[in-house]
């Protein structure tokens, strides 16, 4: 081996050697990536301990009660915290696993139990019973000495699985870099990734591989991780499981999930309330969503039923046009705030350790503000150029959506998305009362924007400053969306991908040059046989 060939790459506290001509493993673009990863490592484990100790606190306090109540002669068996029916995990009860996914649907993840079949949870045991025959027809259950049952005390320490490796350089940084983690495993099972496919470009395709149709509508990066999270709620309720979402973020070119992993039948029945169908009008872009599934309470009972709809009419009531529908997506929250500030809290305790801190940092402290329980976003932009008029600072119309006693907020996904639990017809008032103020040029009368003008505003914004205007990142100054950090940020040519000029605009002439000469070095029939399984025509000369 020649060691002129190679190029030792250092991020964070591992190095990698990489070979001059392939470069295509390593992409320095998704060093955001690999520091999200670790700082979300890095508070699970912590989390996870902290859960630990209380659970094992809980177990404490149980056996000391069934001691008491034994001492006195009452009965034992309810004294007892134990498991749900066919040794399946309690409700609420979490596996200790974090899965984390990417938009290839590749998994990283993290898991401290060797072995599904015995579903104990950790730090339970079964105590150990002796039957007697107090008097003829009677049976006594009693528990044997405490001492006797084996409690597992001490946390093992936990194995992540990296199953979409590339040049491993996330995995070493696992290894050298995350305190207390256990053994790490790294693969590489997939190609390249389906952003455009999640986003819409090919709805059918989305279909097959995720269950979902997407729509192109602003929101779609948002969409594309609602997909992705109602695709893995699939796959583990066919294993009696269900997730929690605890960070899902939209960065650059990717999307990227976190989430946990909690085994529980009679929980999986409300996988129906996180799921909805969206309704999205072709002429002025205003969307609603179609809940699945929901339920009402009788005495102490809870009854699972079929959403009511349907959600919206024929025509939208705002422009008259038809709508399009996607989905089914996930409606419920897609980020723990408490998660959230925990690993921002730990990134900003250890700023030197992540060589993409401002980004990160920018990154999650917009997740921190972001209304959690508000599915997709607004485009202001977009709906000025429905109405075709000028658009308002997004303070003013932050302010007129607060002061008609609703809630705002920005999203991670897009500079100018705004988040609001306000409907649209609230949303389209306070634009009808903006274009009062701001007179627009007449439009053809079956134009959506026409339509929507023609009808006079409900309601009669407000356009005064409110207080809450402002998040406190704003108020403060602080970096909440970054630009890239040089030109042509992103990720690298495919292998076997047709060069064309949209390549060398996007990613530079260095990227694409790089590639060429890869692409000519490999082996020729290893490159036909590569071209045969693609499926193309091949002559290689």
């Amino acid at each position: 081996m020649d060691l002129d060939d190679y190029t030792i790459i250092k991020e964070g506290e591992a190095e990698i050697l990489m070979h001059n001509k392939n470069k295509v493993f390593f992409n320095k673009a998704q060093v955001h990536n690999r520091d999200l990863s670790i700082a979300v490592l890095r508070t699970f484990i912590s989390k996870r301990k902290e859960e630990h100790e209380a659970r094992m606190s809980r177990r404490t306090k149980s056996i000391q009660k069934v001691s008491e109540k034994d001492t006195s002669g009452s009965p034992v068996e309810e004294a007892f915290d134990k498991p749900a029916f066919n040794n399946e995990k309690a409700n609420g009860e979490c596996e200790e696993k974090v899965s984390e996914k990417d938009a290839s649907g590749s998994t990283e993840e993290v898991s401290n139990e060797p072995a599904l079949d015995n579903k104990k949870l950790d730090g339970e045991c079964d105590v150990p019973e002796e039957i007697t025959k107090d008097e003829p027809g009677s049976i006594s259950v009693e528990p044997m000495k405490t001492t006797e049952c084996k409690v597992r005390q001490e946390l093992e320490p936990p194995t992540v699985l990296e199953a979409l490796s590339a040049s491993g350089l996330r995995a070493l940084r696992y290894a050298r870099e995350v305190e207390g983690i256990g053994q790490v495993v790294a693969l590489d099972n997939d190609q390249a990734t389906d952003m455009a496919v999640l986003c819409g470009g090919n709805g059918e395709v989305c279909y097959s591989k995720y269950g979902s149709y997407p729509l192109r509508g602003k929101y779609c990066h948002e969409m594309a991780l609602r997909i992705l999270l109602a695709s893995i709620e699939s796959h583990a309720n066919r294993y009696k499981r269900y997730i929690v979402p605890v960070l899902s973020v939209q960065i650059d070119f990717y999307i990227r999930v976190f989430v946990r992993i909690y085994t529980s039948a009679s929980a999986m029945k409300n996988t129906p309330l996180k799921l909805s169908y969206v309704y999205q009008c072709i002429g002025c872009d205003s969307f609603h969503l179609q809940p699945i599934g929901r339920t009402i309470a009788k005495n102490n009972s809870v009854r699972y039923l079929p959403g009511f709809g349907p959600a919206v009419p024929q025509e939208c009531s705002h422009c008259g046009k038809k709508f399009n529908m996607g989905g089914p997506i996930w409606s419920a929250p897609i980020h723990d705030q408490e998660w959230v500030i925990s690993i921002l809290g730990g990134v900003k305790c250890m700023k030197d350790w992540y060589p993409a801190y401002d980004h990160i940092s920018a990154v999650l402290t917009t997740i921190s503000e972001e209304l959690s329980d508000v599915p997709l976003f607004l485009s202001l932009h977009n709906l000025c150029a429905t109405l075709k008029c000028t658009s308002p600072q997004a303070v003013i119309f932050r302010s007129a959506v607060i002061n008609a006693g609703y809630r705002i907020s920005g999203t991670h996904v897009n500079p100018l998305g705004l988040k609001s639990d306000a409907p649209m017809d609230v949303i389209w008032d306070i634009m009808r009362c903006w274009v009062k103020i701001h007179p627009v040029k007449a439009q053809l009368p079956d134009q959506p924007g026409s339509v929507i003008l023609a009808k006079e505003p409900v309601l009669q914004a407000n356009f005064a400053r409110a207080v809450a205007s402002l998040s406190k990142a704003q108020a403060k100054k602080v970096a909440r969306f970054l630009p890239n950090p040089e030109r042509h940020w992103g990720p690298k040519i495919r292998a076997g991908r047709q060069i064309t000029s949209k390549h060398v605009s996007l990613l530079g002439p260095e990227a694409v040059n790089g590639h060429l000469n890869h692409e000519n070095s490999e082996d020729p029939e290893a490159k036909r046989q590569k071209m045969e399984d693609m499926g193309a025509p091949v002559s290689i000369s």
